[in-house]
Order: C-alpha cells, then structure tokens, then sequence
C-alpha cells in the first residue's frame, strides 16, 4: 500500500479530518527520515493501536548546532515511503523548510531546566529545536497519539513536559529502543560510521550494560559507576566520550546515589559521529 504523500499543512489536516469523521483515531510517528528498524517499530506500534498512522518526514534546521551535520544528514525519501508503505502509514507528511518555518517567524518553545542538561549541555539550542517542531508538528497534525523512541531518552522527557505544561491534547508512548544483534542502538548517524568505528561502537552497549551489572551486585554508589562507564569508553580505540551520566529518569538531575530506578545514558564520539544510548534500570534494593 502506497501512503498518501502531503507537502502541505491543508493537505494532511484534510487527511486527518477525513479520518475523524470516520471515527477512527490518529497515531502520528514524527521522524527526520533516514528511516531504520527502530523507526518501523514506532510505526507497527501505531498501526497495531490507531486507526489512521501519519508519519511526519522532516529534517529540522533548527535543532541543529552551527558545527552539526545538517547538510550531510541522510534524506533518502524515496526508500524512506517505501517503507511507510511496507509498515501500513497511511500518509506521509513532507513539509519544506518555508512550509514549518515561514518568513517572519519567530516564536520558540523552551522546557527550562530539562533543556539545559546532557543533550542541552552538548548541543545548546537542539531541544529548542525539537521542542518547537514537535509542538508544530502536533497542532498540524492533530492526532490523538504521538510515537517517540527510549533511546532519545531526554528528548522524549521534554515532550512529555511540554505536553504537561502546555495542556496539549495528545498522549505520548515511549516505545523501547531497538539494537543491531551486537548491542548497537539503532540510530540514522550509525552509516556515517567505518567499518572499525562501527565495530567499536558496540562499547556504549558493553558499558551501560556492565552498569547493570554493577548495581545489580548492590553498587549503589552512582560515581563508582559513572568512573567505570568513563573507563570502559575511554578503554575503546577512537572513542571519546562526551558524558557518562547517572540520572533521576524524570528531572535529569545527577544521582549521588542510586536508589530504585535510574537511567544511566551516554554520548560517546567516533570521529566526527557523535552517538547516544542509555538504560533505564530498577533496582529491588533501591
């Protein structure tokens, strides 16, 4: 099946009202296109759970530091349809630059406090960005339930806020990440990755999951934790490491001690590829 391709705002609110009158719900799937397998889970789960699937197509200049890879970041459109296509999508909404950012525009969405942490920190402005295209995307859209991915743990903690704070009416379901066989987090920026990178890269799994393994045998200490992420990355041919953080799941806010349930996230470097995991682990002991 062939989805519907709508370029303009009137086209894909006139898909969805189209929709509605039907009596059918509205899933929306909000991607920057280079579609993988962990995207497809994103839009199975919202073909499984709603009545009409909208993915969003939509590489967002402004979640993009000065230094990033915005020019070189995949667009592959015609593969990424044909995967919509395979995954049951119903229509694909592929805005331009003029069409989410029109001359004169000028007004932002900050979530303070969240945003300036980890992710913020490394890449100041990105979760002005993303926050300010999701809620766009969202009014545009006006679906009943958005899909997100757990590896952009901080990410997904901003719209939940947003969508808190701002009395938005969508729901939100955060779905798990999913990894190559060796561990990897699937991610779009992993082909820019050669072949000795990639092999490497499976070092953020290794360590996240010797953090398990740790708290498990009762380390509750979280910078016992934290040195042996940074050892373990730090250990690993090519890798530099941008943070390795254990946080309340909620307020990203550094953990000195690690009570029933923390995430332990990570932003290491291979080259000029920057890429992120984490785990979210509970602990009976607490």
């Amino acid at each position: 099946m062939k989805p519907v391709v709508a370029t303009s705002i009137n086209a894909i609110r006139g898909a969805v009202a189209d929709a509605k009158k039907r009596g059918l719900s509205v899933g929306l799937v909000p991607t920057m296109g280079a579609l993988h397998a962990g995207h497809v889970s994103l839009l199975q789960a919202a073909r499984a759970e709603t009545g009409l699937v909208v993915a969003t197509i939509f590489v967002n200049p402004t979640q993009f530091g000065p230094h990033e890879d915005f020019n070189r970041y995949p667009r592959p459109l015609e593969k990424d349809l044909e995967i919509c296509g395979q995954a049951g999508v119903d229509a694909v909404f592929v805005p331009d630059v003029k069409t989410m950012y029109p001359d004169g525009f000028g007004t932002y969405v900050e979530v303070h406090g969240l945003q300036d942490l980890w992710e913020g920190a490394s890449r100041p402005g990105h979760f002005r960005g993303v926050a300010t295209v999701v809620l766009k995307l969202f009014n545009i859209v006006g679906a009943d339930v958005a899909y997100f991915g757990q590896k952009d743990a901080q990410q997904a903690q901003i719209i939940l806020q947003m969508v808190r704070d701002l009395d938005v009416p969508i729901r939100l379901r955060i779905c798990p990440i999913v990894r190559e066989p060796d561990g990897l987090a699937l991610s779009s920026r992993n082909q820019y990755l050669d072949a000795e990178q990639r092999r490497h890269a499976v070092v953020l799994h290794q360590a996240l999951e010797h953090a398990r393994t740790l708290i498990a045998k009762g380390e509750r200490n979280a910078a016992v934790v934290q040195q042996a992420l940074a050892d373990r990355i730090k250990a690993t041919p090519g890798a530099q490491l941008d943070y390795a953080a254990l946080v309340d799941p909620q307020t990203f806010r550094s953990v000195e001690r690690i009570g029933k349930e923390v995430l332990v996230a990570l932003a290491v470097r291979f080259g000029a590829t920057r890429l992120i995991d984490n785990l979210k682990i509970e602990s009976p002991h607490g």
